[in-house]
């Protein structure tokens, strides 16, 4: 009989992307369906099944016995979800969006797996730990693991969409040194407002292109800086085939969620991370720092930046220094055997132990 397994996601795209990911690896040999709030409705295509529940935040104080009484009622809504769809394991990708249907799987003594794609251990994640049957993650040093959990920890290779495994390589026809920024949907004001400033000096010395992807309301402002400045430029906000935008760059700048991360690693795009400083437990910071520790990526202090420096870094890296090729030559040994199926094997033989 086939397992039925819900996805619990929703909020961002580093919650949301493990989520479709996850739903690809077992699509073929599971009946699948994804739960999600609806910031997370934007990330998914009309192909995936998807519920609503849309799980309120408890950081207002005024609005706390609000949330909580609405926490209760997507608590039984999920109870009875789980039940009428007969769901024997529930996989969720944590957040606080996770809160009620991981109540009710517990309460239904469903089995229930959790993912933590960054290198900090997330604060629902945590919560329902001692609740979960495994922790599935990329790394054994997961920062804020509890003492005597380990059993539950297992490790898999980080999970990328499977278009970024089939993307072909990209073949340029022009000599420009192309920089892929990516400031997420939402935007970021030092990706807008700082760096593009470093870019005119650059451009000034070198021949480059590029590809900024910033929230809406900044399109048409970075269109027209770029282009008044003759530089050539893609300025865009989401795109669903975002793997064919990546795979034109040399080096990428980049915010540092988990997922922004590994499919640069898999891409093998050498990038620059200036983690967000306000990033829950610091946990892109931690994100970026275990890409720096194997020698595949420059990290850089959003409170320290220092635009001077960044330019010299950027000059340096366009002529494709040494230090350019020996992290692009790391990525490519921290990817060796990374391939779809062998993470679609693995997936496997966690979610279908006894």
């Amino acid at each position: 009989m086939t397992k039925k397994v819900l996805i619990s996601t929703g909020g961002s795209g580093g919650h949301v992307v493990p989520a479709i990911t996850i739903y690809n690896h077992l699509k073929h040999t599971h009946e699948t369906l994804i739960s999600t709030d609806i910031r997370g409705l934007k990330y998914l295509e009309k192909n995936y099944k998807a519920v609503i529940i849309n799980t309120p935040k408890l950081n207002n104080y005024l609005l706390l016995p609000f949330s909580v009484l609405k926490i209760l009622f997507l608590t039984v809504k999920s109870f009875f979800l789980l039940k009428k769809n007969n769901i024997s394991i529930l996989i969720s990708t944590g957040g606080y969006m996770s809160l009620p249907i991981c109540l009710a799987a517990k309460i239904l003594g469903i089995n229930t797996f959790l993912i933590e794609p960054n290198m900090v251990l997330g604060r629902a994640n945590k919560f329902f730990l001692n609740f979960s049957k495994k922790l599935i993650c990329y790394s054994k040093n997961l920062i804020n693991l509890p003492y005597g959990i380990n059993h539950k920890l297992t490790t898999i290779k980080p999970l990328i969409r499977k278009e970024y495994y089939e993307t072909s390589v990209f073949k340029k026809n022009d000599n420009l040194f192309t920089i892929i920024i990516i400031g997420g949907s939402q935007g970021a004001k030092i990706f807008d407002e700082l760096l593009n400033k470093s870019f005119v000096s650059i451009a000034e010395k070198v021949s480059i292109k590029i590809i900024h992807q910033t929230s809406e309301k900044n399109i048409n402002f970075l269109k027209n800086f770029y282009s008044q400045k003759n530089i050539e430029n893609k300025v865009f906000s989401f795109d669903h085939n975002f793997n064919e935008i990546l795979k034109q760059g040399d080096l990428c700048i980049t915010r540092a969620g988990a997922s922004s991360l590994a499919e640069l690693s898999l891409l093998n795009i050498p990038f620059v991370a200036i983690p967000l400083p306000s990033s829950k437990d610091n946990h892109q910071y931690e994100n970026a720092r275990y890409y720096k520790e194997q020698d595949c990526c420059w990290v850089i202090d959003q409170k320290n930046f220092d635009d001077q420096k960044f330019e010299k870094l950027l000059l340096k890296l366009t002529n494709k220094s040494q230090d350019y090729m020996t992290k692009k030559n790391n990525l490519q040994k921290l990817n060796y055997q990374n391939t779809w199926n062998n993470v679609n094997q693995k997936i496997l033989k966690i979610i279908n132990e006894n």
